[in-house]
């Protein structure tokens, strides 16, 4: 059964209903679908390995290119920040719980994962993640690390979210009835239904300073 924080004073009973605000109900299932396998190197593109086999050494001209570029650090930080919630799997879910000591409601985890390894502060609630300054992603466009949206079924505002990881999985913080932390399909029923958006917040790593602190 789902612990509530007794709401001791209006400004955290506040943070707390705008923390997942509305818990998604979904069939209990394992915390990791069957057969699922994380590799890292299955994100990387044929192209890119083609083009790292013809030259052993970069040139002058790309190693200024790369360096310009803010992007560069994104698959490395996309690697921690996935590495850090496989670890997290099975925590329980924790309506207002933003710690491995507490647990994690889902944009607590979000939160946590973020903070841990990329040293990013994101906002406290799902509503005031999703209107981040970082690029708007499709969900045809989703790359390890890209931070997803779901709402209740078309229904309302946004109500959940989580970190995608690859191959149309994400990983959460689901419900307390579903085991807290877990990989998902984003082809499931519940969750292609519910899907609203997602933002590429690694993007803000290049001017961290500007995400907003919520404690």
């Amino acid at each position: 059964m789902r612990q509530r924080l007794v709401p001791l004073m209006p400004l955290m009973l506040v943070t707390l209903l705008t923390a997942c605000a509305v818990q998604p109900e979904q069939v209990e299932g394992p915390m990791v679908p069957e057969g699922f396998k994380f590799d890292l190197t299955a994100y990387t593109s044929q192209s890119d390995v083609t083009d790292q086999a013809a030259t052993d050494e970069p040139t002058e001209q790309q190693l200024r290119e790369f360096a310009d570029d803010p992007r560069y650090q994104l698959p490395a930080l996309a690697d921690s920040v996935l590495e850090r919630g496989f670890k997290l799997v099975g925590t329980p879910y924790r309506y207002g719980g933003s710690s491995t000591r507490t647990g994690f409601d889902c944009s607590g985890f979000v939160g946590f994962v973020f903070r841990k390894e990329a040293g990013l502060e994101l906002p406290r609630s799902t509503r005031e993640m999703i209107e981040l300054d970082a690029p708007k992603v499709s969900r045809s466009e989703l790359e390890p690390g890209d931070v997803v949206f779901f709402n209740n079924r078309g229904r309302g505002r946004v109500s959940h979210a989580g970190i995608y990881i690859g191959d149309d999985q994400f990983i959460h913080s689901s419900s307390s009835r579903s085991g807290g932390v877990r990989v998902d399909s984003l082809d499931d029923t519940y969750w292609r239904a519910s899907f609203m958006q997602a933002k590429r917040v690694l993007a803000m790593t290049s001017d961290s300073t500007s995400a907003p602190a919520h404690h």
